[in-house]
């Protein structure tokens, strides 16, 4: 017999060992990298660190889907899981490969168990001790393929689940799509019908407007040809004519009024004549703002008015409730802005008796009185040039020029470059026409800047003294607050 050595591979008779079966197919081109540890163990060697294996595939893919699915739209995510269900086809179909071929290895380590078997039934010595081995090992080999094959099942297992899950929501997606689709297409729907709508308003639009521009344009023809006829009518000649036939009326217009002034003064008169009144009193002066009235008697028959009372009223023109004059005792009277278009009342009592004085009408304003302080209002500082007369109720001796400074939210009244009183529009600044006072009184006004402090000022004009109420009052408006007349009369009266 023939000694074999350890590689008995090359020294072993060809026809001792029977050939392999031809329908054998190997998976791979080289043999698995096997090593024996201890107590005869078959383990693996080192596999490559860059190859994963089919469950970490399969894990990392569903991963990525599932983070993915959130960034996705319906289209792509139905993509999405349309390739993820042929990727879990593509490994069902390595998991059959991968299956076919441990069947193939589960024959051909039988075939080479049953060789070696064979062979050492021929062999002996150390021979016949590496045939055990290898014999041993072939079935270690068989044992670690049969773990194999359940971590086979296990992951096909899986990724039979994996797929029926892809499988569920790429029909699941299908189905959203066609949703979005038809929601899609009636939108798409909605928007051509409003579309349509739009066009036919716009073309019914067109149409209205281009038969109104056909009127409007003969409209304008006929208003451009009676302008011209117009100003063919009104050459300069025939303007300036009218304006002097204007003037002319203007002046007629003043004359009368004054005269029905006069008849309107003496048909009272006559009226308290018919009546018998026996009135001691008249009211003498103009009933217009910037002049004064004052209480006349008319006999010798009556008391002397400072032995009387005297209180001025201010009425409505169109009938209501009197009101009184605060501060107005005095025989004199100036009437403010604030009693333009209303009828005065003077009542005189004497002994218990009382005797009405009225004006024969409603105060009439003062000519360019208003757009004189309009023209003011835009001015940020207004200033009038007065003399202080009384300061907090007592005579000031002084006759200097001094400033008031009207300006847009305070008062200041200056000498110089001294500043006398300087207060902001407030609910406790009072500003009114000089209760009183003569012949002066209509230009004279009393401002009380704050509780404590007042005075008398003087203007150079009657214009400018109701000028300074107006426009004090007109920008204390604006601020909010309303400047009104004192509730004392001690300052007034005097």
């Amino acid at each position: 017999m023939t000694r074999l050595s350890r590689d008995f591979g090359n020294t072993m008779q060809k026809d001792a060992v029977p050939a392999v079966s031809a329908d054998v197919v190997f998976a791979s081109s080289r043999f698995p990298n096997y090593k024996i540890g201890a107590n005869n163990q078959v383990v693996d060697g080192k596999d490559d660190p860059k190859v994963l294996s089919m469950k970490e595939v399969v894990a990392r893919e569903t991963a990525q889907l599932l983070e993915q699915q959130k960034r996705l739209s319906v289209r792509d995510l139905a993509n999405k899981f349309e390739k993820g269900l042929a990727a879990a086809a593509k490994l069902s179909e390595e998991a059959k490969l991968r299956e076919a071929a441990s069947l193939e290895k589960h024959v051909l380590l039988k075939k080479l168990r049953d060789a070696l078997e064979s062979l050492r039934g021929r062999v002996a010595g150390r021979n016949k001790d590496d045939v055990e081995e290898a014999i041993a090992m072939v079935e270690a080999l068989a044992v670690q393929l049969t773990q194999r094959e359940g971590e086979l099942i296990q992951e096909k297992a899986e990724v039979k689940k994996l797929a029926d899950f892809l499988k569920k929501a790429s029909e699941d997606a299908k189905k959203l799509v066609d949703e979005e689709r038809a929601f899609a297409r009636a939108e798409i729907e909605s928007a051509r019908a409003a579309v349509q709508r739009v066009e036919e308003s716009l073309q019914e639009h067109e149409r209205m407007s281009r038969a109104s521009g056909k009127q409007d344009f003969e409209e304008l023809m006929k208003e451009v040809q009676e302008a011209r006829r117009i100003k063919m009518l009104h050459q300069p000649s025939k303007v300036m004519d009218m304006e002097h036939e204007l003037r002319a009326l203007r002046i007629q217009l003043a004359e009368k009024s004054k005269c029905s002034l006069l008849l309107r003064k003496e048909l009272a008169m006559s009226k308290r004549i018919e009546e018998k009144l026996s009135d001691s009193y008249e009211l003498d002066g103009s009933e217009a703002l910037g002049s004064y009235l004052r209480i006349k008697p008319c006999s010798n028959n009556g008391p002397e008015l400072s032995k009387c009372s005297i209180q001025w009223y201010r009425v409505p023109s169109e009938g209501g409730k009197r009101e009184l004059i605060s501060g107005a005792t005095k025989s004199v009277y100036a009437p403010e802005p604030f009693d333009v278009g209303r009828i005065l009342q003077a009542e005189i009592t004497y002994n218990g008796q009382q005797i009405t004085l009225t004006t024969t009408g409603a105060v009439d304003p003062a000519p360019g009185l208003g757009s004189y302080v309009e023209a003011l209002v835009r001015k940020h500082d207004v200033e009038f040039h007065v003399v202080v007369t009384q300061m907090n109720g007592v005579d000031h001796p002084s006759e200097s020029i001094h400033v008031l400074h009207v300006g847009k939210m305070r008062i200041k009244l200056c000498k110089g470059k001294m500043t006398i009183a300087k207060e902001y529009y407030s609910t406790s600044m009072q500003l009114c026409g000089v209760r009183g006072g003569g012949n002066a009184a209509a230009q004279a006004l009393f401002w009380q800047a704050k509780k404590g402090v007042s005075f008398v000022l003087a203007f150079e004009s009657e214009r400018e003294r109701n000028a300074t109420i107006m426009l004090a009052r007109r920008l204390a408006f604006d601020c909010n607050i309303m400047l009104a007349g004192p509730e004392d009369r001690s300052p007034l009266g005097s």
